[in-house]
């Protein structure tokens, strides 16, 4: 069959929830039995997410093949089978950029190069780019319908509807029926402006999906449907949802997918939404509950740790437990004493991060999850930060940091790579992509994966200086996980600790919430044991400043 082509887009505000509205859809699809790949194009001027700050954008998600992309496509990747790489997400930037490079070349033959048709032309080309042998191509586009940096793409989705057959192109918009509570009634005015902006551009929608925090009456599609020109079927309410992994359920009921293949002329398979269910369910009968201290430099936005967050949710669906996040700013760590809060959680976990600010926070989180025997999970910065706290206060190397945040230490315990050292430019400049690690026999990274050599995303430019590993391992920090060529060190554990465990990758890129990653799942089992067993002791009336190593409860890996 010939690839059918999807485009969401959104009115009137922003964070509607597009993201989730195309991966729910892709899911859907995928239910049916047909292939699915998606594609997020963002109206930015960067050429990627990678040079970003986190409080602007939010994560910046990693593909296998390296690239730095939009959180949309954990999104993508978490609700369905697919796989995203570099050619899953562009930018203005990056289509500015790589038309520049050709009337640079001379590609254009002394023409005078323009928004149309050389811009539109480029975009179009990167749209079916992505289809190849898949049965849907699903496109959001970022930002607003009405923002000016938007048009571009607008205008080219037009074109590419003109230029393809009717039956294979299909275009949803998203929008906003906010209720007015001084009247007690929702209000469609902002749907039918916001596809009045589209209109302008010559673009009819053929279905609306109404986000709503209630339910949408009858009367209401008819009046949509009636000033917008979508037949009343086709006006799909989008209500709230508990959980995002009720938005595929949700959607089905509406009829979404139904109509789309109609629409687009193809017969409906047997959709099969049983797995969704399974999640749904489990997230909805939790059998306990623990916390997880999460202790960073972008606390303030969750969106800064998105993959991260659903991870330790989908740890929690394998040990049936409810996973509350307890967002630890490390500034705050910095002082003397330990904040109550380290005291409250069943386990601590120092995530990825770039900078100094905060990492002697970090490193007294860590100092306190060794010393209490409190389950321990670093990412990224999180390893290296374990790697200097361990070198300090058990090696006794005073002094020891990282060359990122003190060009000359005393100890340089973490340096930059070497094949990027003098090198300045920051974007596109790591370790970047999916990366072999090989693992320690009966360590706790080997028994969470059962495996022998995995493959892991990675995004870098510092490492651990080998010149000291031997110091560290005769000192009791066990190196699980080192690259085949036995360059890089990948996954840190200590000998006497229950459950202590930093990986220089990044895992959380690569957990679904039907396939929870190992090493989430391993960490919220030693955080429930921790959990049950700190429980025993406050009923035994051991307050937590009477905790020490030798009362502290201890964990166990799975």
């Amino acid at each position: 069959m010939a690839t059918k082509y999807i485009f969401v887009s959104g009115g009137v505000v922003s964070g509607l929830g597009k993201g989730i509205s195309a991966a729910s859809l892709a899911a859907l699809m995928e239910a049916h039995g047909y292939t699915v790949t998606m594609l997020k194009i963002d109206p930015y001027v960067n050429v990627d997410p990678g040079t970003m700050s986190p409080f602007q954008h939010g994560e910046v998600f990693v593909t296998d093949d390296g690239a730095e992309t939009d959180l949309d496509l954990g999104h993508y990747e978490r609700f369905t089978s697919s796989t995203m790489g570099k050619k899953n997400n562009f930018t203005t930037g990056r289509v500015y950029l790589s038309v520049l490079e050709k009337e640079r070349r001379g590609d254009y033959l002394g023409k005078t190069v323009q928004v149309i048709p050389h811009i539109t032309d480029e975009i179009k080309r990167r749209i079916r780019a992505v289809g190849g042998e898949t049965d849907f191509v699903i496109v959001e586009i970022g930002g607003t319908v009405g923002d000016i940096e938007s048009q571009p793409f607008l205008e080219a989705i037009r074109q590419f509807r003109s230029e393809t057959d009717r039956n294979n192109v299909l275009i949803i918009h998203l929008t906003l029926v906010p209720y007015i509570k001084g009247s007690d009634e929702l209000k469609t005015k902002p749907t039918q402006h916001s596809v009045k902006e589209l209109l302008k551009i010559g673009i009819q929608p053929d279905i609306l999906l109404c986000r709503t925090d209630r339910p949408l009456p009858e009367d209401l599609r008819n009046k949509i449907s009636l000033f917008c020109n979508v037949e009343t079927r086709a006006v799909i309410p989008a209500e709230d949802a508990e959980t995002i992994y009720q938005v595929p359920m949700k959607l089905a009921a509406e009829g979404l997918d139904e109509i789309v293949l109609e629409k687009l002329n193809l017969p409906p398979g047997k959709r099969d939404l049983t797995r969704w269910r399974e999640v749904v369910d489990a997230i909805g009968s939790p059998k306990g509950e623990v916390s997880i201290g999460i202790v960073g430099k972008y606390v303030d936005l969750a969106d800064s740790y998105k993959s991260l967050n659903e991870s330790l949710e989908h740890g929690g669906l394998a040990n049936e437990v409810k996973v509350n996040l307890v967002y630890i700013d490390a500034e705050t760590l910095e002082g003397s004493g330990y904040p109550e809060v380290l005291f409250e959680v069943d386990g601590i976990l120092v995530p990825g991060g770039f900078g100094k600010r905060g990492i002697e926070g970090m490193i007294r989180a860590i100092e306190f999850a060794r010393g209490h025997q409190i389950p321990f999970f670093g990412i990224c910065l999180g390893l290296q930060a374990a790697v200097i706290e361990f070198a300090r206060n058990v090696c006794g190397l005073g002094g020891a940091h990282s060359t990122e945040f003190d060009s000359q230490p005393a100890y340089k315990v973490i340096y930059k790579m070497r094949e990027l050292v003098g090198v300045d430019q920051m974007g596109g400049t790591m370790r970047l992509g999916k990366y072999p690690c090989r693992l320690t026999p009966s360590s706790l990274a080997w028994n969470a994966y059962g495996a022998d050599e995995v493959w892991e995303r990675h995004r870098h430019r510092y490492e651990v200086n080998p010149e000291y590993v031997p110091l560290f391992e005769e000192r009791g920090l066990v190196i699980s996980g080192k690259s085949p060529d036995r360059i890089f060190v990948e996954v840190i554990e200590l000998e006497d600790h229950p459950w202590f465990l930093a990986c220089q990758f990044h895992p959380e890129f690569k957990s679904r919430p039907y396939e929870p990653h190992p090493i989430f799942k391993s960490f919220i089992n030693a955080a429930k044991v921790y959990r049950d067993k700190r429980i025993l002791l406050q009923e035994a009336e051991i307050v937590p400043d009477e905790v020490t190593e030798k009362t502290a409860p201890e964990a166990v890996s799975s």
